[in-house]
């Protein structure tokens, strides 16, 4: 499927006097889903930075129906309402083309608090998409670590590093065996447009994440949200791929870098620019972490490349 940024709808989710920080990653992705699903949409959210940058009620800086629900259940509340649409167009109450639903959930409510709830609506295969915006802490609330937050990573309840590895949530999606699962970025914006409306048209429950550095928390300039994304995926920290019914594919530079046909960017030009990883400034085992790193992220590759060859 190819998409052309120029073809896409002047439509937008994200409305002037959103609260959002200035490079807000959540409002760039959000602006992104809009263009793929257009206006016959649902959305649900758990707290996080998008619920608070809705701006001062009664107005909304959405432009589509949103339901503010509990931090845990995100998956339980898509799938109930998607269950009551099913049920109102089978008596004949609704007609039309049915809205998609989908939540808009950060890590936080979606690795941790809400994980339980989202891996029952994925073993349901409940008609829903379910995007994790993907900041890597808990950003609305102070930037406490969470399951998303990569090692060494300083959080206020991490200042010295994390010290163990995050999750591999899509790949823990991917082995519920539901329709779809991808990990997209804010530098890519084609491929996460393409991605969205692939989703859109397969039932069932479908799982996208997306990275989404946060400024005001890996303390970087607000001006580099989608340098960061860029760096991110050309590092191959943060791998670009789908899964439609199991059968993974990376996708470019991802593809590319595992192939060996292009060189990472080198980890240091990623890591040197976030104030979360300035305490490895001056370690004295700076060299031998940042190996540990590359090394993690070598194995990360390969190992993503051979499910590929599955």
């Amino acid at each position: 499927m190819s998409i052309s940024i120029k073809d896409l709808p002047d439509f937008e989710y994200v409305l002037p006097g959103s609260a959002a920080c200035a490079g807000c990653p959540s409002a760039i992705a959000l602006r992104m889903v809009g263009k793929a699903l257009g206006e016959n949409a649902i959305m649900l959210m758990t707290p996080s930075c998008a619920v608070a940058s809705i701006g001062p009620l009664p107005k909304s800086c959405y432009s589509i129906p949103v339901l503010n629900v509990c931090f845990a259940s995100a998956g339980a509340s898509a799938a109930g309402l998607a269950m009551a649409l099913d049920a109102l167009y089978e008596k004949g109450r609704l007609t039309g083309e049915k809205p998609t639903i989908f939540n808009w959930a950060g890590d936080g409510g979606t690795y941790d608090i809400g994980f339980q709830g989202i891996s029952a609506a994925a073993e349901r295969n409940d008609d829903f998409i379910h995007f994790c915006y993907n900041n890597e802490a808990y950003s609305n609330t102070g930037m406490q670590r969470s399951g998303a937050t990569p090692i060494y990573a300083a959080t206020t309840t991490t200042p010295l590093g994390k010290e163990v590895h995050r999750k591999n949530l899509p790949l823990l999606m991917l082995e519920h065996r539901v329709p779809y699962v991808a990990t997209a970025s804010l530098a890519y914006p084609t491929d996460l447009i393409r991605k969205v409306k692939k989703a859109k048209d397969i039932r069932g429950f479908k799982y996208i994440e997306i990275h989404a550095p946060c400024y005001t928390g890996w303390k970087f300039p607000s001006s580099d949200t989608v340098k960061m994304s860029r760096l991110a995926v050309q590092t191959g920290s943060w791998l670009l791929w789908e899964a439609e019914f199991g059968k993974v594919v990376l996708n470019s530079p991802t593809s590319l870098l595992a192939a060996e046909k292009i060189k990472p960017a080198p980890l240091e030009e990623y890591i040197g620019k976030q104030g979360r990883y300035a305490h490895l400034a001056d370690s004295p085992q700076k060299e031998e972490i940042l190996a540990a790193m590359e090394k993690e992220i070598r194995r990360e590759l390969k190992f993503m490349a051979a499910r590929a060859e599955l």
